[in-house]
């Protein structure tokens, strides 16, 4: 059986934890900020945990990690 390829632009916007949990960053994040109150541009800086089905098929796209 052939390797699977890894989907290029799923590795650069997730990240997958040592436990095999998906991680992501916020949207919007980049762009217009002096509008957002310092809560909001705080809570953008960290990544949030995917559940459920939404991880299970980002783990298909990448298979090797």
């Amino acid at each position: 059986m052939r390797k699977l390829k890894t989907k290029k632009s799923v590795l650069k916007r997730f990240k997958v934890t040592a436990t095999g949990k998906i991680l992501h960053r916020p949207m919007h994040q980049d762009h217009f900020n002096a509008k957002a109150t310092g809560k909001q541009r705080r809570l953008k800086r960290r990544w949030l945990q995917i559940t459920g089905a939404e991880a299970k098929a980002i783990k298909k796209l990448l298979p090797y990690t």
